[in-house]
């Protein structure tokens, strides 16, 4: 590694800024081009630029999740693919969680940057496409109990070759998924983005020349790690263990343990998921991706937030995800909630870990679930099939220094929430409530943020709908002496009916919060309550001033001020 001094940080950063330019001009591009509210909404992908070898350079700042596991998805790719097979105009794609992939919904494009008859990088795009097939309309099928179930899987192929399609591939693609004309547009979209970053690189590294490209690069890389080195070595040197826990896996009733023990010594650091359940039946699973992206999420949120986003930011973090267990799934097992519901533990797992050596970094455990409410049906107006995947939003934990963030998307998401004005436009429901829900955030001195409650309606078509979430039995943690969040929960009302009930009640489903193929009619109900985050420190010395404001905006009860902080209430 070359010595900080010796870097021309100059020309460097310059470089860089423009790389991470780049990178979100690429996620402008595929947001205003998409088809689908996945992407055009809730900005459900990533963009990046990756070296020859496979390292990533630099990415904007889009999913967590998948900046972490941008590297290890480059890396199989060009395994199966190698560079010298890999042409001008060609563009590469693969959704397979088995060779690298992070879950079944996510596709990745590659398109290489040719400077001079040389690959000198390529461009990559990570999205989360809406309908794969598979055994629900949405792609996650809370019921399956083997990755055939989850949907066409897509080994690395060529979708396009020297600038024009492959027909085939399209073809066999297309005529796997409910929405063909949706995911016809949103790959073109990410292609549209890929290509587009492909070019605007090129002019770059005209400019400055291939060998100077080069040479930045790989300090960039070489700089991100002694930063990196440098804040883990404020970290007290020891091992740090934690233990969190999933609901069960939809399949059967067991609760699912997520074991993380963090050694820290001399500015590494190795994660190790030893101990943590074998994999399971139904589909939680965390492929080997998401398990390095967990680790290295986790501890981006408890380090310097300036510190480049590359492969080299990760070099001093080490990994150990025994095969066969939750964290690093063997085929066929499923594996599609991985991503979205086991990352979040996973993370929280890591942070609940190194609170114990860094208190006054980590924040305390927060909803940790996307929700996952898919959908589809038919739509009558178009004469075609409709197929949605709804983000909705948890409360995140409370820190040393501030309450935690009210309805934000999990630690692995940074998504945004569907406008409802735009869901009831597209899909036939009507939005009756949205509200922050009382009482949700873990009490603290700092509180735990608020989760939701949100009510839908279906109107005048049959929409068959699935959930895979979780934290409807194990709360999120407080920190501190702080008091754990609330939990989450689904609920279902016939039309006509008074009583709400839940998914078990109504359908006799093994799990509350994971369930396919239920049928709502016209004039049904779902309503969607999200889990709160953790508190932090002990309620009793929050500020009274902080307890009043909580009463006027309704984010506390009464009962709450007086019995949990102390304060009674003004009349």
């Amino acid at each position: 590694m070359k010595p900080v001094a010796q870097m021309d940080l100059v020309t460097m950063n310059i470089l860089e800024n423009t790389m991470v330019s780049i990178c979100r001009e690429m996620g402008i591009t595929l947001m205003k081009t998409s088809y689908s509210t996945i992407f055009n909404e809730a900005l459900d992908f990533t963009c990046a630029i990756a070296s020859p070898n496979g390292e990533m350079l630099a990415v904007a700042e889009f999913c967590p999740a998948q900046i972490g596991g941008m590297p290890l998805l480059i890396r199989s790719c060009l395994q199966e693919i190698p560079v010298s097979e890999i042409e001008a105009g060609d563009v590469l794609v693969h959704n397979d969680p088995y060779r690298g992939g992070l879950h079944t919904p996510e596709h990745t494009l590659f398109c290489p940057v040719y400077v001079d008859g040389e690959i000198v990088a390529f461009t990559v795009a990570i999205g989360h496409v809406a309908e794969v097939g598979g055994m629900v309309p949405g792609g996650f099928p809370s019921e399956a109990t083997e990755i055939f179930h989850e949907g066409i899987r897509v080994p690395p192929v060529k979708i396009k070759k020297r600038g024009e399609d492959v027909v085939e591939v399209w073809k066999l693609w297309l005529a796997n998924v409910r929405t063909p004309r949706y995911n016809y547009g949103d790959m073109r979209a990410m292609i549209s983005g890929v290509e587009l970053g492909s070019a605007r690189l090129a002019e770059v590294v005209k400019k400055y020349g291939r060998e100077v490209f080069k040479t930045n690069c790989s300090d960039l890389m070489d700089y991100a790690e002694a930063r990196m080195r440098a804040e883990l070595a404020e970290i007290p040197p020891g091992k740090y263990s934690f233990v969190d826990y999933m609901d069960n896996d939809g399949v059967s009733d067991s609760e699912i343990r997520i074991e993380a023990h963090c050694y820290v010594r001399d500015g590494t650091i190795v994660v190790d998921y030893s101990g943590s359940t074998p994999q399971v039946a139904g589909p939680i699973n965390a492929t080997l991706g998401v398990a390095w992206s967990a680790a290295y999420n986790a501890i981006l949120h408890l380090t310097d937030p300036s510190i480049p986003r590359n492969s080299g930011c990760f070099r001093p973090i080490k990994v150990i995800a025994p095969k066969g267990t939750i964290v690093n799934v063997d085929y066929p097992a499923p594996e599609v909630g991985g991503n979205t519901e086991t990352h979040p533990r996973i993370a929280g797992a890591v942070i609940g870990a190194l609170a114990q050596a860094a208190p006054q970094r980590a924040m305390a455990g927060e909803g940790g679930t996307h929700l996952n409410f898919v959908f589809g049906g038919h739509d009558r107006r178009h004469d075609e099939y409709f197929a949605c995947y709804d983000i909705e939003v948890v409360g995140w934990g409370a820190r040393p220094f501030a309450d935690g963030n009210d309805a934000t998307d999990s630690i692995n998401g940074n998504c945004r929430v569907m406008p409802v004005e735009v869901f009831e436009t597209r899909y036939p429901w009507l939005t009756e409530e949205y509200t922050l829900r009382p009482d949700s955030g873990g009490a603290g001195t700092f509180r735990g943020g608020l989760g939701t409650s949100k009510i839908y309606r279906c109107l005048d078509a049959e929409i068959t709908a699935s959930q895979l979430t979780d934290r409807h039995q194990h709360q999120a943690y407080g920190l501190a002496g702080g008091a754990p969040g609330a939990t989450g929960m689904t609920h279902y009302q016939a039309a006509g009916a008074r009583e709400w009930q839940t998914m078990v009640e109504a359908f006799r489903k093994r799990s509350t919060s994971k369930w396919s193929n239920v049928v709502f009619k016209p004039g049904d109900r779902v309503q969607i309550l999200t889990p709160g985050g953790g508190g932090y420190g002990d309620p009793k010395r929050r500020d009274p001033a902080l307890v009043h404001e909580d009463l006027a905006d309704g984010f506390i009860s009464h009962d709450t001020a007086r019995r949990v902080y102390g304060v009674v209430p003004k009349e």
